[in-house]
């Protein structure tokens, strides 16, 4: 039986590290790793981009984000619920469709693949003409810088208002933030 009070987290043994995931002076654990915040990318009107350091390689990021049926695994809106149809691995052309949860009102998005280059850039098309893309720059050290951005300049000019009007950019911001951070956590 240790002599540590019963409240006081205990080290675990199984990591190598154990002894440190305890802060000897207070007995309480230390913090958990974080990821970088996402930071802000000019990349054009009517585009929305943030970017963020992930430690893994391109490859393994791609077939995350190109793979429909994993979206739901690192979008930080809280909005993907699962991809209904759709490849497991996606070509310009291709199309999906997705199960989508918006202020509790369920509903299915489907979507066109615009872009596709392997390990480095995938692009879906949304029916109001706004687009989603994911870039990729491989660092050449296993690590990855990792674009995400909401471009709605491919709209029609009266739907970029209602959007700028109804806040979509903003809104998307942050949930591009969350699923930029979210990936990046992945790989602590």
């Amino acid at each position: 039986m240790s002599n540590q009070p019963q409240n006081t987290p205990q080290p675990n043994s199984s990591r190598p590290d154990a002894e440190a995931a305890v802060n000897p002076e207070a007995g309480l654990p230390t913090s958990a790793p974080q990821a970088a915040w996402p930071e802000l990318v000019e990349t054009g009107p009517r585009q929305v981009s943030y970017r963020i350091h992930v430690q893994a390689p391109a490859a393994e990021l791609w077939q995350i984000l190109a793979n429909p049926h994993r979206h739901h695994e690192v979008d930080g809106s809280s909005t993907v619920q699962y991809t209904k149809t759709g490849p497991s691995l996606v070509s310009v052309g291709d199309e999906f469709s997705v199960a989508m949860k918006k202020m509790g009102v369920p509903y299915t998005m489907k979507l066109v693949v615009t872009a596709a280059d392997e390990n480095e850039l995938v692009e879906w098309q949304h029916p109001g003409g706004h687009r989603w893309r994911w870039q990729f720059e491989d660092q050449g050290d296993g690590s990855t810088v990792v674009t995400e951005t909401f471009d709605y300049s491919w709209t029609r000019p009266a739907v970029a208002r209602v959007y700028e009007l109804t806040r979509r950019p903003q809104d998307n911001a942050n949930g591009i933030r969350a699923s930029l951070t979210r990936l990046a956590g992945r790989y602590l």
